[in-house]
């Protein structure tokens, strides 16, 4: 169908034989104009608009696939104060590499962490200038801060997290449960939402203590029912406050059930998973490889699968990358001691051939993958204008060669640090070309916005 608008004139029209639109694939028309998706016409119908004379066209063969921009909500990107992990150049740079156009940028591993309106506006001070593609931020949690949940608010950040175990750093400590429960009913009183790392503290401290390179010795020290508790606080505190809460990298399966049924009785409760859950598991994970560290940590082949059905049956509501990168020296790659490497796994350029590959082998079709990763993501967290080829929308694309395979070397990835638990993989579909409000990303030039909620 096309929503014709007679004499419309488009600086842009970009003519698909397949997209993936909101209703699935088909052939589409997209006419742009001032970086805006102006009209899409489907279904063999034309663009009701016209071009004018200084109107571009790209065509989109059979072999390819037009997407929506994809929007990662879970990134950390460390600029400033530990830029040498990642910075925003280099990340946003990977980010269009790997089709998505839009981050939100994570609370912490930054300094000073974006606990207040000050450090929010040091950072977007730092990001403005390097951004290749657009980035919003998370603000954070943490004890004593709660006065400053509000400010952060009115100021734009799309949210605050917060960590119920050690977050690793420092300047970024958890919060105990009634303290959650307290930044919870401040964050309601102004329809926030409070994004949850769910790995139960007291639980914790019971566990198995580790410094080996043994990784199911590393898996005992994180057990599943650290996540379960966890969860079960944060759904009770929803519940008690109805705040929007948000469940960050979902690892143990076990807590499905409890998620299903708190989503079923009206509590406001989102949840993610990530590539490195649904690709990996514990069982292929060899003694020292350091790489696949992440907390919480991969689980059981049975998990993994467990996981994907959950994102079949809509438990799981998205996709992202928890982009969590760090030096060579911090993953300890010589001694492979899981118990003291840095946890976090690097995969922004490579989330879509990631999920692609694995969904494709479970029957899953590539509109399904593509809205995991692009509309559930921004609906979550709240991203206006993004996700979806729509009228309406930025008009921030991907162009995808879903059937092309290629192996992945981490030294030709636009991450910093070029180290990847995904060495050496084969995958299936790569994204050929990127455009951000309808200009091609050429990794030159920054073009990237800085976004704000509401």
């Amino acid at each position: 169908m096309s929503d014709a608008n007679p004499g419309t004139a488009f600086d842009l029209i970009i003519r698909a034989a397949k997209a993936v639109l909101p209703d699935g694939i088909g052939p589409a028309e997209v006419g742009i104009r001032d970086g805006r998706i102006i009209e899409v016409a489907t279904g063999g119908d034309e663009l009701g608009g016209a071009a004018s004379a200084s109107s571009e066209a790209i065509e989109i063969g059979a072999d390819q696939v037009l997407l929506p921009g994809l929007v990662d909500s879970h990134v950390h990107v460390n600029d400033p104060g530990r830029a040498e992990w990642e910075g925003f150049s280099s990340a946003t740079r990977a980010a269009a590499a790997g089709g998505v156009t839009t981050i939100v940028d994570m609370p912490l591993n930054s300094l000073p962490p974006t606990v207040n309106v000050k450090a929010l506006e040091t950072k977007r001070e730092v990001a403005a200038p390097k951004a290749f593609v657009d980035v919003g931020f998370w603000g954070g949690a943490i004890p004593g801060n709660t006065a400053d949940l509000r400010p952060l608010h009115e100021e734009g950040v799309y949210g605050f997290k917060c960590f119920l175990e050690d977050s690793g750093v420092e300047e970024f400590p958890p919060l105990a449960p009634d303290e959650m429960q307290t930044d919870m009913a401040e964050i309601a009183s102004f329809d926030g939402m409070l994004i949850v790392h769910a790995e139960d503290h007291e639980v914790m401290t019971q566990a198995p203590k580790n410094s080996g390179p043994k990784f199911a010795d590393f898996l005992a020290t994180r057990p599943r029912e650290a996540e379960n508790v966890a969860i079960a606080r944060v759904i009770d505190a929803a519940r008690a406050t109805g705040a929007r809460a948000h469940i960050l990298h979902l690892s143990s399966a076990d807590s499905l059930g409890q998620i299903a049924a708190a989503k079923a009785e009206g509590i406001k409760l989102t949840v993610e998973t990530c590539p490195h859950y649904l690709v990996f598991s514990a069982e292929e994970i060899p003694d020292g490889a350091t790489t696949h560290k992440c907390c919480p940590p991969i689980r059981e082949e049975s998990n993994r699968e467990a996981l994907w059905q959950g994102l079949i049956d809509g438990t799981i509501d998205c996709i992202v990358s928890d982009h969590s990168p760090s030096t060579a020296e911090l993953k300890l790659l010589d001694t492979g001691d899981f118990g003291a490497a840095w946890g976090g796994i690097s995969s922004l350029q490579l989330g879509l051939s990631l999920v692609w590959t694995e969904a494709a082998k479970r029957g899953i079709e590539l509109a399904e993958v593509v809205r995991w990763m692009s509309a559930a993501p921004a609906a979550v967290a709240r991203v206006a204008d993004k996700g979806a080829i729509v009228a309406g929308n930025d008009a921030d694309f991907a162009v995808f060669a879903a059937d092309e395979e290629w192996t992945v070397h981490a030294t030709d990835l636009y991450h910093r640090n070029q180290i990847s638990a995904y060495d050496s993989r084969t995958v299936r579909g790569r994204v050929t070309q990127t455009l951000l409000r309808g200009v091609p990303v050429d990794f030159e030039t920054p073009a990237g916005r800085l976004l704000r909620a509401h």
